[in-house]
């Protein structure tokens, strides 16, 4: 490993370390006991088979590349700092990034659904952030529904004439707010209102994670841009060997 990238992988150590010890607080992740048990049952269920082709993909970039481990890393840190940064909603929740979208671009969103449960079940159980019952809805609005739409989103605009920056920009974005939405879908599902059903709790739902998140998304999608730029700058070769096309 050069030098400059063990430098890189030291800091984001470091911020991992720094953020580990913040306050508790029920932010984007639901809640421990939140769900009823069939929802954390089912929701569960749907994030095996992701979850198994993750692993596979995952193994597969070691078996082919050892170095690929600094980059898988370094995607897994990025996730586990920026879902650690809980901002207080002015609506009484708690709003933060995902940073899913960084692994999803550099290794397909399959391979994030690992990463992002691991990250998880360090923040349930060190953090109090989620809970352990509700792992596998936390697990699907995170690490595979907002992970998904950013693959999507730069498979589709990477065949085009737009920037790349701005095309890496929008793919973290717009993952960072489907996630969100996916979030409140799920509340409602379980919790429906009296009035309106489960689409106007949805409604009520995203009007709380709103006015924190849409900001938080926009940060997230700079954040990842200067990711890749220095990923660029100073691990050309390994990017490379995963078949990223660095400019």
């Amino acid at each position: 490993m050069k030098r400059r990238q063990n430098q890189v992988v030291k800091a984001l150590l470091a911020l991992c370390a720094v953020f580990a010890v913040a306050p508790a607080a029920n932010a984007m992740h639901i809640m421990e006991g939140y769900l009823p048990p069939v929802f954390c049952v089912a929701w569960g269920v749907v994030c095996l088979p992701f979850l198994y082709l993750g692993f596979t993909v995952l193994n597969k970039n070691v078996k082919e590349n050892r170095k690929s481990m600094t980059l898988i890393a370094m995607a897994g840190a990025f996730v586990f700092v920026l879902s650690s940064l809980k901002i207080p909603s002015v609506t009484g929740s708690c709003s933060h990034m995902t940073g899913t979208g960084l692994g999803a671009i550099l290794f397909g969103p399959c391979a994030v659904s690992v990463l992002g449960l691991i990250v998880l079940v360090f923040q349930a159980i060190l953090l109090a952030h989620g809970g352990l019952t509700t792992l596998g809805a936390n697990c699907f609005s995170m690490a595979i529904a907002g992970p998904v739409l950013s693959w999507l989103i730069y498979r589709g605009l990477s065949k085009t004439n737009v920037n790349k920056k701005l095309t890496i920009f929008l793919a973290a974005a717009l993952g960072d707010i489907f996630t969100y939405c996916v979030t409140s879908l799920q509340l409602a599902m379980a919790y429906p209102s009296a009035e309106g059903g489960m689409m106007a709790s949805a409604v009520k739902f995203l009007g709380v994670f709103a006015p924190t998140q849409l900001p938080l998304a926009v940060i997230e999608g700079i954040l990842t841009v200067i990711v890749v730029i220095a990923l660029e700058s100073f691990a050309k070769s390994e990017l490379k060997m995963i078949h990223f096309k660095a400019e």
